[in-house]
């Protein structure tokens, strides 16, 4: 399944990177990250249950690019231990993956899948034999379908669903899992999931984003502290997508839109963990969430997380729209504004990574800030057992630059993952866009490392 090229190492000049990266110490982390349902495949084989997107992907089949699904993805349930020994020959030794709750506590609570357990038993043991540090998140967007059918993110039920799903989690692999994110990225699975219905579960409206905003805050924070209270040692971190938002002119109403736009992506959901509560100032029609939020949990909302994990792939240009309900903004893709941008129609902006990691530097509650996604997909050029893929590699040392340029300065940024491992299934686009630094067949399910990969694999190692 897997085949290097020990020939075609990739040789590039990175006096600049190099001397940067030089200055750090060797506590700085550089790792891969993936998730479970866009990799493990395996979606209904011992014991597992069916999540929100295996549900979507097959019932909802035209939101879904190719009416594809994950069904098989990578195969990652049965092919990781080849994945690990691929990733430490790269000398990779930070991985960061997702547990499937479904296939932990394939209704969502109650029986647990014993099953489930296993393979996340030898997952985690095999990093481990492999000198592999593993990070592990807890929810990467798939909450089981049986308890969506009982409302999901909506119900406010849920945030016992998710601690007693953590708990379960920390007795079976806290005592070698060190590393803990309990989101990822909230605003993208609350807002296209609950909102916009472009994502699972297909939902639509104010009715379901604002309830599914508080009860996802909720469990985050209750999530961490059923961690820290088993395992206090331990680091407990969350992730947060962000984009640098400018505005598309030089008018007060698009300086006015791109504040709200900031207010939505950036600042929605780690304003309030951090106490500072919900940007309603910003956000008028937020204003409704207060009818969600009940006596207490104004301090079950907050903690004060060991990291933040920040993820960041673009920059956002926003112009004012009276067209468009809520925000009266909109943004201007980067294809109508000519200029380079990736398969996923994001612009090429590394410094947008820059000026969001001193953004969240800026807070006075973080701690320290960890890059736990950043990459591109682009049309990969195949070459018998070589895959080119010069522009991903070049977006990559752009914007690992761009990260050592803000920790010289002194910004709290202590690591950096690559989006993503291997080439894997990207929700609504399917398996058009490929982000990894390893090639899969889909049809054979070879893996092939990418210049990309050889190069990030020797300068982490450099």
């Amino acid at each position: 399944m897997i085949s290097i090229d020990k020939e075609h190492s990739v040789s590039h000049n990175l006096s600049t990177l190099q001397q940067l990266k030089s200055n750090l110490d060797t506590d700085f982390v550089w790792g891969v990250s993936t998730s479970a349902y866009q990799t493990e495949g395996a979606y209904n084989v011992d014991g597992k249950g069916p999540s929100i997107w295996d549900t979507f992907t097959h019932e909802q089949k035209s939101k879904i690019r190719g009416k594809q699904n994950a069904d098989v993805a990578c195969d990652f349930y049965n092919l990781y231990e080849d994945d690990l020994i691929l990733m430490k020959s790269l000398g990779i030794n930070h991985f960061r993956f997702s547990l499937s709750w479904s296939r932990i506590i394939p209704e969502g609570t109650g029986t647990i899948n014993q099953k489930g357990i296993a393979f996340y038993d030898k997952l985690i043991d095999s990093c481990l034999k492999h000198g592999i540090t593993p990070w592990v998140t807890l929810y990467h967007w798939d909450i089981p379908q049986a308890l969506e059918n009982k409302g999901g993110w909506t119900n406010r039920e849920v945030v016992g669903w998710f601690t007693e799903y953590t708990a379960v989690c920390v007795k079976y692999f806290g005592d070698r899992v060190k590393h803990w994110m309990v989101m990822n990225e909230p605003m993208v699975f609350v807002g296209a999931g609950y909102f916009l219905g472009l994502h699972a579960p297909g939902r639509r409206g104010m009715k379901n984003f604002l309830p599914a905003i508080h009860h996802t805050v909720l469990s985050m924070c209750e999530g961490a502290r059923v961690i820290k209270a088993r395992y206090p040692d331990s680091e407990v971190g969350t992730t947060f997508s962000c984009s640098h938002i400018e505005p598309y002119r030089q008018l007060e109403k698009d300086y006015i839109a791109a504040h709200k736009v900031d207010a939505l992506l950036n600042r929605m959901f780690i304003e309030p963990v951090l106490g500072m509560g919900y940007p309603v100032d910003v956000l008028k029609p937020l204003r409704d969430i207060q009818q969600y939020i009940l006596p207490g949990d104004e301090h079950r909302m907050r903690f004060d997380f060991d990291f933040i994990g920040v993820q960041n792939y673009t920059r956002e240009l926003v112009k004012h729209s009276w067209f468009t309900p809520y925000l009266r903004a909109r943004l201007i893709t980067a294809p109508n504004r000519n200029v380079p941008y990736t398969l996923m129609n994001w612009e090429i902006y590394p410094e947008s990574i820059y000026q969001m990691i001193k953004k969240f530097d800026k807070y006075p509650g973080i701690k320290k800030i960890i890059i736990t996604e950043n990459g591109a997909a682009f049309e990969d050029r195949h070459h018998d057992t070589i895959i080119s893929d010069h522009l991903r590699t070049t977006f990559l040392k752009d914007h690992i630059r761009q990260v050592l340029r803000a920790k010289a300065e002194g910004a709290k940024v202590e690591g950096y993952f690559v989006w993503t491992w291997t080439d894997n299934f990207e929700w609504a686009e399917g398996y058009h866009p490929r982000f990894g630094l390893i090639y899969t067949d889909f049809k054979t399910l070879r893996r092939i490392v990418k210049e990309s990969g050889q190069w990030y694999g020797e300068f982490i190692n450099s």
